[in-house]
């Protein structure tokens, strides 16, 4: 470990060390356990909790509330070839649990230099989030799941265990993945995708009913979708829509970086 630029944590009681850089900054009332280090780039908010071996480094910012289990990586470089050492950064929110071995890469030059996770996140065991990549709020990776880089999540979006989305893909509000689906398709909102190429499979309607959209919303949601899918051209009309999940697929496909979309099987 280097010399001259660490500072050591030193539990009296055991003489266990963490490794902290005497330029990162750490919140009141956060809690770093034994073996972690620290870099100097990093900033951690209140109420932390940084559990044992967990690795942060980087320019990272951390907001307040959350909780990183052992064996975490946070903030290290992309794994990009082009990549060459420059200051991007990763920006995390609150209240998000991160589970053990999970990581998360800081972004590249090549797109705005800037990871972003949301708020109240759950990433589970094993989990990774490449460069790049938006993730937004109350976002659910199950374990092992891989995002690739420059990633759109949106918000409330769960994705099953050992599910793969690859770079440039786009998810939209409230979709869920089942396990073991390979995403090469960007996902309308609040629908249901799974296969080992991904492929339409239904509206998300467990998600939207705990969102308590009623029947009529949903049904006309699933009927707007099946018009969209016959004739693409339809989306024109849909725009005067005022239902909230109809002005949520509206907003996803403007958005939408001409990935080609998740559909039925034919």
């Amino acid at each position: 470990m280097p010399n001259g630029w660490l500072r050591l944590q030193i539990d009296k009681m055991t003489n266990i060390t963490s490794a902290i850089h005497p330029n990162a900054k750490i919140g009141k009332n956060s809690i770093i356990g034994n073996f972690c280090e620290i870099g100097e780039g990093v900033s951690i908010g209140d109420n932390c909790v940084v559990m044992n071996h967990v690795n942060i480094q980087g320019i990272t910012s951390i907001g307040s509330g959350n909780t990183i289990y052992p064996f975490a990586s946070i903030g290290t470089s992309p794994q990009d070839l082009k990549y060459q050492g420059e200051k991007t950064k990763l920006i995390i929110g609150n209240n998000n649990t991160i589970r053990e071995h999970a990581t998360i890469n800081t972004g590249t030059v090549q797109d705005n230099g800037v990871t972003k996770v949301g708020n109240n996140c759950l990433l589970m065991i094993g989990s990774h989030i490449a460069h790049d990549c938006n993730i937004g709020n109350s976002v659910i990776l199950a374990n092992s799941v891989a995002i690739a880089g420059h990633c759109f999540i949106d918000d409330e979006v769960i994705i099953g265990g050992n599910s793969a989305v690859q770079q440039f893909c786009s998810l939209g509000k409230g979709a869920m993945i089942g396990g073991m689906t390979g995403v090469d398709k960007s996902v309308l909102p609040y629908t249901l995708a799974m296969g080992n190429r991904c492929y339409f499979e239904n509206l998300n309607l467990v998600g939207l009913k705990r969102k308590g959209y009623d029947n009529k919303v949903i049904t006309e949601y699933r009927d707007n979708i099946k018009i969209f899918f016959e004739d693409r051209r339809k989306l024109d009309f849909m725009k005067a829509s005022q239902n909230p999940l109809i002005i949520d697929l509206v907003d996803f496909l403007s958005k939408n970086n001409n990935k080609q979309l998740c559909v039925p099987l034919t």
